[in-house]
């Protein structure tokens, strides 16, 4: 069973920075790669950010390459979004994910676990 729970999010203003965690619960953490999405009111589920099992390996989104970082934790079974330069389209609800396969990762899927998301509001 896995389990994913974010923490972090908040209201900021533009050009701010917010750190997010996630805490992932699994027996066989180490085989996940571990990923965030983020929604905004009204659109689908976009990705942001993936990073691989070993921490090796990242993948941004354009729109957040260069102002947001990815890292993990696999002895503290975190992995966490370092958000600097925030921006008005940044606001959204950010979920914390986990997959098999590194290919896959800015695939939006229903059979990954997710957690339950945090609130990210950057006002203008």
């Amino acid at each position: 069973q896995v389990r994913l729970v974010e923490s972090g999010g908040g209201l900021v203003q533009a050009g701010g920075s917010l750190r997010l965690s996630c805490t992932f619960s699994l027996f066989t953490s180490i085989n996940y790669n571990m990923g965030w999405f983020r929604q905004a009111p009204g659109k689908g589920r976009e990705f942001v950010a993936a990073i691989s099992r070993t921490g090796n390996s990242q993948d941004y989104a354009d729109s957040v390459k260069g102002r947001f970082t990815i890292s993990r934790d696999n002895a503290k079974n975190t992995v966490s979004l370092q958000m600097n330069s925030l921006k008005p389209e940044d606001t959204a609800t950010y979920y914390c994910t986990a997959g098999l396969k590194w290919a896959d990762m800015r695939r939006y899927s229903t059979d990954n676990p997710w957690g339950q998301g945090t609130q990210v509001t950057v006002s203008s």
